[in-house]
């Protein structure tokens, strides 16, 4: 199958690196800086292009894996005929595909990227959609050579996928950089937290998060949370955040005590 991938991001360049090695054939790929796109091309053996009016029309497959804002503009910048469209974006619809292609779907690929670290695609789950029943059949072929987890989702599902997503990575490793700051503020190392921040996320790999739950909130030890809130009098957001994570870990708990 020859592909063509626009942009050249960490999606971008993760999904081109993987296509290789499934032995799939990148043919082009675009970024408005050339330098990008150049950069992504080099590793794959394709050819960089920077100009959309010079992308080839008879690749089987365009790959649109560019900021969520940017997906339509793009899109509607393609002018390719009726080839199959696919975006890679977890919370944007299929709709904005409508009226690019007869041939539109979506090829979600559900991990953090980083440029500087590999990951075993095998594993990444990759939620597919498509605007036809023969559309995600190939999709899912496709899919199907990167990963062992593919899974059909809809627009809402994968929104949600998503959503959560963005709480359990993003959010998280957002409270790993206060923690940090928190530490490094009272001349601690952050590198005294990471085996309890590895048990935590090895515990939910055998365990439902709610079993798994400790600390004062937990525990509703009103007095250890509220000298912890005393130490963060001066920093109102980590205070805020304190609170109210904490006051949610006791509402979950009462929801799951019934």
């Amino acid at each position: 199958m020859n592909i063509v991938i626009l942009g050249s991001g960490n999606v971008a360049t993760h999904l081109g690196r993987a296509f290789k090695m499934a032995g799939q054939s990148i043919v082009q790929v675009w970024s408005r800086n050339i330098d990008h796109a150049k950069e992504l091309a080099d590793t794959i053996g394709s050819e960089a292009v920077s100009d959309i009016d010079d992308l080839y029309t008879s690749a089987d497959l365009y790959i649109i894996a560019v900021s969520d804002d940017a997906i339509r503009s793009v899109a509607r910048q393609l002018k390719v005929g009726d080839k199959l469209i696919v975006h890679t974006s977890g919370s944007t619809p299929l709709e904005a595909l409508d009226g690019v292609s007869e041939h539109t779907g979506v090829f979600y690929p559900l991990q953090t990227f980083s440029s500087n670290k590999a990951v075993d695609f095998r594993q990444i789950p990759i939620a597919i959609e498509a605007n036809t029943p023969e559309d995600l059949a190939v999709i899912r072929s496709i899919a199907d050579r990167l990963s062992e987890r593919v899974k059909e989702l809809n627009s809402s599902q994968r929104k949600a996928l998503h959503v959560a997503a963005v709480l359990a990575c993003n959010f998280t490793n957002h409270l790993y950089a206060l923690s940090q700051e928190l530490l490094e503020a009272n001349n601690l190392d952050f590198d005294l937290i990471r085996p309890l921040i590895a048990e935590t996320a090895d515990k939910i790999n055998l365990n439902e998060p709610k079993a798994v739950q400790t600390g004062p909130a937990i525990r509703n030890d009103r007095g250890i949370i509220k000298s912890h809130l005393e130490m963060l009098k001066d920093q109102p957001d980590v205070y805020e955040i304190y609170e109210k994570l904490s006051q949610s870990i006791v509402n979950l708990h009462k929801r799951s005590q019934g």
